[in-house]
């Protein structure tokens, strides 16, 4: 459908300008050396008069060079981290911005970054939340940190074992429903929400597996293995939930009341590439790109045809690092997986070129949206926001992650 260009404005009123065709280069005064070096790869490979939106969004795409990719993604995640650390809390909203920040660092190496985590924000002081999957992902970013500084800060794992021990021990991995699942609180809780298993409470798994990987103790493979296959009486994640050539299935409604795949299935990508990793067994990986695959082919409808962001749901940042979880276990299998995540990127930083309704990058201090469809209208909450700490962390997970597999792939490509 073609869209009418139109002004859109931002929250401050201040309007934004479809033409709008420079690159801003948000570089904060704490950026090292290494971070600069990256940086500089856009300035060669851009001048003033050529935006990224021209280059890129054409009937027919043309991909970037891999080199010029990583240096323009790295220069957003940067500008948008600004932001993020403006607006930061010490919940499970921030962390995942964390896990972005930790994704970032293994990209470009900068100190900075690391001393963040290990002088400023300490992970171990987050809150946990209520939902287990708030525990989630603050157990996640901390054992992302540990994976990329080097494996030694073990203050992080541990902090995380105790955490997913904790829950445990309350009782919010149960089989009550008939199979094997992690619920967002214990069964026979007295809350007012609902208690409700999906595919976000289930990131607990990935958190099993990489404590297992971090400490070795046989707890851990055991419980992930148990909530994936199931045991002798109750089926798993598997049996329940997936129907084979990457097709999932499971009970409908909003995504926070009830809904069972709230991003479709997409949450359960790196779930089963950390099943993958940590067992070495194929089916997982085989999972795992059936189901990306399915999930980014537009002919489903779960995505755009043309820029590939969702029609639907908030929660962009963590949906592109499930994307890109399946992608780097099965890169031979998922060829087209970066260039779409990059153009998905391209739409939310150009305004969808400009002809978006609702803003969804704001140039002034680059804050991003919640939600990215272009539209409006994504399943879930406040979508509207722009720059909260919800939507910037999960925009600095995005762009983090993207700037990670964008690196590995350079490396690989020189033989690193």
């Amino acid at each position: 459908m073609k869209r009418k260009k139109t002004k859109i404005s931002n929250n401050a009123g201040a309007p934004v300008h479809p033409g709008h065709s420079m690159i801003r280069i948000v570089v904060s005064v704490g950026i090292t050396l290494t971070g600069i070096t990256y940086l500089l790869f856009a300035f060669h490979a851009f001048d003033a008069k050529t935006s990224l939106t021209k280059s890129i969004r054409k009937e027919e795409p043309k991909r970037l060079k891999p080199e010029d990719a990583f240096a323009i993604t790295v220069q957003r995640a940067y500008a948008v981290d600004m932001r993020f650390q403006q607006v930061y809390n010490g919940g499970w909203e921030a962390a995942n911005g964390a896990i972005g920040e930790a994704h970032l660092y293994a990209a470009t190496g900068d100190p900075n970054l690391l001393k963040r985590y290990t002088n400023d924000r300490n992970l171990t002081d987050m809150f946990n939340g209520t939902w287990v999957d708030d525990r989630a992902w603050i157990c996640l970013a901390e054992l992302y940190w540990w994976q990329f500084s080097g494996r030694k800060n073990k203050v992080w794992v541990e902090d995380a074992e105790k955490r997913y021990i904790e829950a445990r021990s309350e009782g919010r991995l149960s089989h009550h429903e008939g199979f094997w699942s992690w619920y967002s609180y214990p069964p026979n809780a007295k809350v007012e929400d609902m208690i409700i298993t999906n595919s976000n409470t289930n990131q607990m798994v990935t958190v099993a597996c990489m404590l297992y990987e971090a400490t070795h103790d046989r707890r851990f493979y055991n419980d992930a293995l148990a909530v994936w296959e199931g045991d002798s009486r109750y089926p798993g994640i598997e049996k329940t939930f997936y129907r084979g050539d990457g097709k999932w299935e499971g009970k409908g409604g909003s995504a926070a009341f009830g809904k069972q795949l709230p991003w479709e299935e997409a949450s359960y990508l790196s779930v089963v590439a950390a099943m993958f990793r940590m067992t070495g067994n194929a089916k997982y990986k085989m999972i795992a790109a059936a189901s990306a695959r399915r999930i980014m082919d537009p002919a489903n409808g779960w995505v755009d045809s043309t820029d590939y962001f969702q029609l639907r749901m908030d929660g962009n940042g963590a949906f592109v690092h499930f994307i890109l979880d399946a992608y780097s276990v099965a890169p031979e299998l998922l060829p087209d997986i970066p260039v779409k995540v990059e153009r998905m990127l391209e739409h939310v930083w150009s305004n969808h070129d400009g002809a978006s309704y609702v803003l969804l990058h704001r140039l002034s201090d680059d804050a991003i949206r919640n939600g990215w469809n272009p539209s409006g209208g994504e399943e879930g909450y406040g979508v509207d926001q722009i720059g909260t700490v919800h939507a910037q962390s999960q925009a600095v997970r995005a762009f983090g992650v993207f700037a990670y597999v964008l690196h590995e792939r350079l490396k690989s490509s020189k033989g690193g």
